[in-house]
């Protein structure tokens, strides 16, 4: 054999290897990503069976002042009436503690290594780098090459989940925004593929750093190992930050939602609420649990309300329901072409 075909045989088999392993990681990635998402589903069923057990539970669909029913002139961020919902099986306590052991060993790492220089360095990383230029259509085709591939058995696609996440939401009647959200909310996984040091900067719960971590965050007790856990200039209850300073001005920890956030703000038309959707749908310690009240402004107040408007179609919108892709795609092809004019997307 010849040096040049050798060398040709040497390249195709790395190549080849790094695929494999892309799409081995991939496979790694949505896996932890699910039983994360298993456990917040699990915690939410939790507290709704507690509030359902002191409620009355032959309250009918609300009337207003002329006897028609409320789900006519809901706004936007109220749920209470909506069809997707309803249809959604939230069982607690099943298998709470299993999942919990599940996303022991992710939490552990995420929780000391998501440190202030890191977030620091993370944002320089995204500032600077030159990553992929294309469509929110293609990213999401490319998501779904990348995570798909790796798992033969998956049933449903990346792009098969955000079709179904914005379905449900579009089934709602929520504005062409909020679907929109539901589309894109978690294209933010690219990431895995450019600048990520593992899992544990991809997915999970989002939380502050630069201040006292709050016991509202899932396993609280991994963070003995953070850095910044000993250190007196992030270990105080407001660490960096002043009471009440917003949000916005506050650092969480990198991922997927800090990401897709950061190039949503940048490069969409997206209002505050659905950029706040794609910023906080992983913040669970503070829309799901109440941490970090002391840190909101009144801003935020709205755009908690935003959150937990997302949440449930975030967390009960995989479902065997499968649609017609191609039969939608004009459909999401014009949304997208809507919030993101330019069309072409710097990732």
């Amino acid at each position: 054999m010849s040096v040049q075909k050798s060398t040709k045989v040497s390249n195709n088999n790395t190549k080849d290897f790094k695929k494999h392993t892309q799409l081995r990681n991939g496979k790694l990635l949505e896996q932890t990503d699910d039983h994360i998402q298993d456990v917040n589903r699990k915690k939410r069923d939790l507290k709704l069976s507690q509030i359902l057990n002191c409620t009355d539970s032959d309250s009918e669909v609300t009337k207003n002042s002329e006897g028609k029913d409320s789900k006519e002139e809901s706004p936007w961020y109220d749920n209470s009436n909506s069809d997707f919902l309803k249809s959604v099986d939230t069982k607690a306590y099943r298998q709470y503690d299993l999942a919990c052991e599940r996303v022991k060993d992710f939490y552990k790492e995420q929780h000391e290594n998501q440190t202030v220089a890191y977030n620091l360095q993370a944002r320089i990383n995204f500032k600077t780098k030159k990553r992929d230029v294309m469509t929110v259509w293609d990213a999401l085709v490319k998501l779904n090459v990348l995570l798909d591939e790796s798992d033969p058995d998956t049933e449903l696609s990346q792009i098969d989940h955000a079709i179904q996440t914005a379905e449900a939401i579009r089934r709602d009647c929520k504005p062409r925004w909020f679907q929109l959200v539901g589309l894109i909310h978690d294209l933010g996984k690219l990431l895995y593929f450019y600048d990520s040091k593992g899992q544990w900067d991809v997915v999970g719960d989002t939380f502050p750093v630069g201040c006292r971590f709050s016991k509202k965050i899932i396993f609280f007790e991994f963070f003995k190992n953070n850095p910044d856990n000993d250190n007196p200039l992030y270990n105080k209850k407001y660490g960096i930050y002043s009471p009440h300073c917003g949000l916005e001005d506050v650092m969480l920890s990198w991922g997927h939602d800090e990401y897709i956030y950061h190039i949503a703000k940048a490069q969409s038309k997206l209002p505050p609420e659905g950029l706040a959707m794609l910023r906080y749908h992983s913040f669970y310690p503070w829309h799901q649990d109440g941490g970090y009240r002391y840190l909101m402004n009144e801003n935020d107040a709205l755009m908690l309300q935003a959150v937990k408007a997302f949440n449930p179609y975030d967390l009960y919108s995989k479902t065997d329901i499968t649609y017609d892709i191609e039969e939608l795609k004009p459909y999401y092809l014009e949304l997208i072409d809507e919030f993101f004019p330019q069309k072409l997307v710097k990732f």
